[in-house]
């Protein structure tokens, strides 16, 4: 099964378990909680939740084992662009086809949604079944991902370089580390996490989430090579340059799981879809 393939066979589990934790639209307060459900269906590409599933089955455990972490991650997604897509931020119109959330409901009820999805991630994960120590460490994987160091991190540095910062490629890969690899990192290895994996699978399944994510950002950065984004590799390499770093995070990822054999296949295969979007 090819990387889309194994993403849409993963899909129904996931909207169904995210349709189950979302609150009603007809329960009070209706307006936050149509806003919490604006982008979320129809939902996004579901990539993150697809590594959270193949990295519970690259320990050879049930792939619906890391479903908790797998609808956590989404909706911690989701906040994020959600928050990103306000006029203080990125200030974007538009998300998933749709009008952005501070444009259908109000920009303070943007925020508030977006809090409310940060929370209710945690509250997902939390209640997962299953062994604590499992549940722990996979929660640790996440809170860590969305924090200062990760992914509101990487959104301040890209806010200060929208400032007209000088950049270098080495500033833009470490905001593709912090704002997009973190949550892809925390993705694969949260997933393993709850399935059972241990310490030292996890660190490896971190390094191969970082490098997937890094190269995961520099094929956006390749697609986008027309925005006027200034955290973009192509304002400070060649298209061939940048070509040649998604290529080598790539080769880094894959190295991380060659020895695990066809119990990380589905791993290899949303690696290669990540980083080869743009060529």
């Amino acid at each position: 099964m090819d990387a889309l393939g194994y993403i849409e066979d993963c899909a129904p589990d996931v909207n169904a378990a995210l349709q189950e934790c979302l609150p009603a639209v007809s329960e009070k307060p209706a307006t936050l909680h149509a806003a919490m459900r604006h982008l979320m269906f129809p939902a996004g590409k579901l990539f993150r939740p697809a590594l959270a599933m193949a990295g519970a089955e690259a320990v050879s455990a049930e792939r619906n084992e890391a479903i908790p972490l797998a609808v956590a991650v989404e909706l911690v997604h989701t906040y994020s662009l959600v928050h990103d897509d306000l006029p203080c931020m990125d200030d974007d119109d538009e998300r998933r086809g749709r009008p952005s959330v501070h444009v259908a409901f109000g920009e303070a009820v943007a925020v508030l949604a977006g809090d409310a999805l940060l929370a209710l991630a945690f509250e997902v994960l939390s209640s997962a079944p299953g062994d604590p120590c499992r549940i722990l460490t996979a929660t640790r994987e996440l809170a860590a991902a969305a924090g200062s160091r990760a992914l509101v991190g990487g959104q301040v540095a890209d806010l200060e370089f929208a400032q007209g910062s000088d950049l270098t490629g080495a500033d833009v890969e470490s905001v593709h580390e912090r704002k997009t690899a973190a949550l892809i990192a925390a993705s694969v290895a949260g997933g393993a996490a709850l399935a059972g994996a241990d310490e030292e699978q996890l660190a490896c399944l971190r390094r191969f989430g970082r490098a997937v994510g890094i190269g995961f950002q520099i094929a956006d950065d390749l697609l986008d090579r027309d925005d006027d984004d200034p955290c973009n590799l192509l304002r400070v390499m060649s298209s061939d340059t940048v070509g040649e770093r998604a290529a080598y995070w790539l080769s880094c990822a894959l190295r991380e799981v060659e020895d695990w054999g066809e119990t990380a296949q589905p791993l290899r295969h949303l690696a290669r879809f990540a980083i080869g979007r743009s060529t």
